[in-house]
């Protein structure tokens, strides 16, 4: 393992220093705001001790990054694929434009989660919040799953606004009221069926592994399943519907 003190280095320095490493695994100290760790590196683990800045693994493709703390905005910005593991909250634009691979939050993330996240083939990205989020979840979405395991037991744990513009993909929010949620009529949503549930099983399944929490609880709650309607104008602009 390649260990690397972040404590008062440029981002510029600190993200060439990880490139060099040319290591498997690689441990970060005492970050502190720098942006763009874990773009353009391949077949690593980076581990972080601290708060990354923004776009923590951008385009991100064979590469996995656990965060021991929080995150700031635009994690995962157009990642291809790997993985991003977040013990802590995550800031705004969380998976924007994410294309593949997964991003698990233990806890909350900010506006704007998942805007614009897109599938194509066999590459579905999935995202998995724990807690809540801001205004504006999954605008945009063409793709993907993202799923709201609100731990908080709130009525409406995704704020305003939940999926506008949505034309694709599909969104599950657990133990919220389907009312306090105020979904628009451009969506379609209702109780998950036992097919749904076994679809986001796995992903499911790996992150209760990774934070500690009861798979068999989780999985026991009542999941609202969203996905767009079928007549909704943006859906013929996009090749993978």
């Amino acid at each position: 393992m390649t260990i690397i003190d972040a404590r008062g280095k440029h981002f510029r320095d600190l993200n060439r220093e990880i490139k060099d490493a040319g290591d498997a695994e690689i441990l970060v100290q005492n970050c502190n705001g720098q942006r763009y760790i874990g773009a353009g590196v391949d077949n690593a683990v980076i581990k972080i001790n601290g708060v990354p800045g923004n776009a923590l693994g951008a385009y991100l493709n064979n590469c996995e990054i656990h965060v021991n703390g929080n995150a700031q905005d635009a994690t995962g910005d157009t990642m291809n694929g790997g993985k991003i593991i977040i013990h802590g909250n995550s800031g705004d634009a969380t998976g924007y434009a994410m294309r593949g691979g997964v991003i698990y939050i233990s806890g909350n993330v900010g506006y704007r989660a998942g805007v614009h996240i897109k599938s194509y083939g066999e590459f579905k990205p999935v995202i998995i919040i724990g807690g809540k989020t801001g205004n504006f979840l999954a605008e945009y979405q063409a793709g993907g799953m993202i799923v709201l395991l609100n731990l908080g037991k709130l009525q409406n744990p995704a704020g305003d606004f939940i999926a506008n513009g949505m034309h694709g993909g599909e969104i599950y929010i657990r133990n919220a009221d389907a009312d306090a949620l105020r979904l628009s009529d451009r969506l379609v949503y209702g109780e998950a069926a036992k097919s749904d549930l076994d679809e986001i099983s796995k992903n499911i399944e790996e992150y209760c592994g990774i934070f500690g929490l009861d798979y068999k609880e989780i999985m026991s709650g009542r999941f609202i399943r969203i996905t767009p309607n079928t007549l909704s104008p943006y859906k013929q602009l996009y090749v993978n519907n």
